[in-house]
Parts: C-alpha cells; structure tokens; sequence
C-alpha cells in the first residue's frame, strides 16, 4: 500500500480522502509533523491547492496531494468561492459560513449553486490538476447532522437529501471532491 500525503489538517476532509482512497494509506501533514498553517491567498481553488502542495513538497521532499474546495451560488455571483471556508470571516465556524449565506440568500428564489474541487498533485517532479464539481441549490433552512462545512444546506441535482443527511459512501460517489478524486485514483492506477 502506497503512502500518498494530503495536505490537510482538516480531520474531516481526511476521513472523507481515506473512504474513497482505499488502496493508499493516506497521511495528512500532522502524520508527517507538519504543523504550520499553509497561507492560501490565492483567488483561485487551483492555485490555492497548487501552494498547499508545493509547499510540503518544498520543504518536505515528498509526493503529495492538495485540494481546494469552493462553494459558487449563481444569485451571489459566485460567491462565497475561493474564500468559501472564511466567508462569515477569519476564525468563523461552519455554522457562521451557513448562517452567512442563508442570510444572503433571504427572499430570493434562484439558488442554484455547485461545489467545485480543484486537486493538486505533485508527484515525481511535475504537478497534476484534477477537477470535479457537483450542481445543486442552496436550501431554505438546514437538513441532516452528517458531513460538514455547507453540507447542511446543498441539496445535490436529482436527490431529495442534502449532503449532511447522506451516508457518507453516498455523498462519496457524487461529490466534487469525490470526483476530483476518482480522477486523480484513475491517474494513479494508469501509471
């Protein structure tokens, strides 16, 4: 079984990467004493997961992989995006994120949305971009006690339950990130 870094000190991103990438024994940067914060201030998903994952390749030496996240709503001219993990600001919770946006969305009735993933790859001296990305709408109120993050209040097209509400192997099969991930596992197999 093959050691393959993410970039994360995201616990929950990690156990989600861990489900789908079964055949890798999957470290994140705290397995490999990796504890500083990396500064994404990129105004790109890509280019934020281009920095998280040349910085451990820079000062680690080692493959590794890195994603970026971002939640667009077409009424907020994509909005909340890049900055998706602090919309409500520095130090916010996910509940502040959801709050912020239910609130931005009040009365009005176009809330189609899509979550989009950007994955980073550096692996044996070159880089690898990996995309995936699911359509849905922003709910009314939130739904479900699972997942994370906007996962409360995105209702995927063509479900009748929101990410939080779906088991997790589910939410795995359709998602962005696991899309970007199926990408990047049949890249990985092909080599």
């Amino acid at each position: 079984m093959k050691d393959l870094v993410f970039a994360t000190h995201n616990a929950h991103k990690l156990e989600e990467l861990r489900a789908i990438l079964k055949d890798f024994n999957i470290l994140g940067l705290n397995d490999i004493n990796c504890h500083e914060e990396i500064v994404e201030d990129a105004d790109t998903l890509d280019g934020n997961a281009k920095i998280k994952a040349n910085f451990v390749t820079d000062n680690f030496h080692i493959d590794c992989f890195a994603d970026d996240t971002g939640l667009e709503v077409d009424a907020l001219d994509g909005a909340p995006g890049v900055y998706s993990a602090r919309y409500a600001g520095e130090g916010c919770s996910y509940q502040d994120n959801v709050n912020k946006l239910l609130e931005a969305l009040k009365g009005i009735e176009n809330r189609k949305a899509r979550f989009r993933t950007v994955i980073a790859l550096n692996l044996n001296g070159k880089q690898y971009l990996f995309e995936g990305k699911v359509e849905g709408v922003i709910t009314k109120e939130q739904h479900g006690e699972k997942g994370f993050g906007y996962d409360p209040i995105f209702l995927p097209d063509g479900f009748d339950q929101t990410f939080a509400e779906m088991p997790m192997e589910v939410k795995n099969k359709i998602s962005h990130r696991g899309r970007a991930t199926q990408k990047l596992i049949e890249f990985l197999m092909s080599l």
